[in-house]
């Protein structure tokens, strides 16, 4: 009970705190998301992608 007590009055009881724990959450999941869903493409794609044949088809100047 303790602990429900410490985040009523930390966070839920303005809402402005409230709003802002959202907003900073979300951002924080976003980022979090955005990394793993990247991480896991360029892993299912290893080989196929851009940065790993751009040196089969760039042209070396002298």
């Amino acid at each position: 009970m303790a602990f429900a007590q410490q985040l009523y009055n930390a966070v839920f009881r303005r809402t402005s705190t409230l709003v802002l724990t959202v907003v900073v959450g979300a951002v924080i999941f976003e980022r979090g998301f955005n990394q793993a869903t990247e991480a896991i493409f360029c892993r299912l794609n290893e080989g196929r992608l851009w940065k790993d044949i751009k040196h089969k088809y760039e042209v070396k100047q002298d």
